[in-house]
């Protein structure tokens, strides 16, 4: 079985698994981190994602064998280094942008990613960040207001 050296959070883990074993199945099963959830399982809602050198990716289907020394942030390894909710996690508290949970981890982690790139993003930019992740409750007024919240206080 190969061994894969990842930079997830910060830190590195060693992990002995098949080369098609997905992202998720590693981070929730070998590493007990999550924050990304199972969703679909297809890479169509999102609710699996994670930060791959800065960029949202689905890690439900993103073999660990194609990741290399890329840098995985997972939900867990926004937070600061002060143990503070990272500028976007708590613009969802303050807007109340949480519902149900099941797109939560997505939705943060593409808005992460979106202001990495835009710090000021208009709204229609931040519905095409979005769109990646699929809504069951229909909080989107409130998901929307939480990134232009979270952009501001950057």
């Amino acid at each position: 079985m190969p061994t894969y050296h990842l930079n997830i959070n910060g830190s590195k883990s060693k992990i002995d698994t098949e080369a098609d074993t997905p992202l998720l199945y590693i981070l929730r099963d070998y590493l007990e981190l999550n924050g990304p959830k199972f969703g679909c399982g297809l890479s169509q809602c999102g609710s699996c994602a994670v930060l791959v050198n800065g960029k949202p990716t689905n890690s439900c289907m993103l073999p660990v064998s194609t990741i290399g020394d890329a840098e995985i942030t997972t939900l867990e390894g926004l937070e600061s280094t002060e143990g503070r909710l990272h500028a976007v996690q708590q613009a969802f508290v303050n807007e109340q942008a949480a519902q149900c949970g099941y797109c939560l981890n997505g939705m943060i982690m593409s808005a992460v990613g979106l202001l990495n790139t835009n710090a000021n993003p208009d709204e229609k930019e931040i519905r095409n960040a979005l769109q990646g992740n699929l809504c069951r409750c229909g909080t989107h007024p409130r998901i929307i207001q939480a990134i232009k919240t979270a952009a501001k206080n950057l």
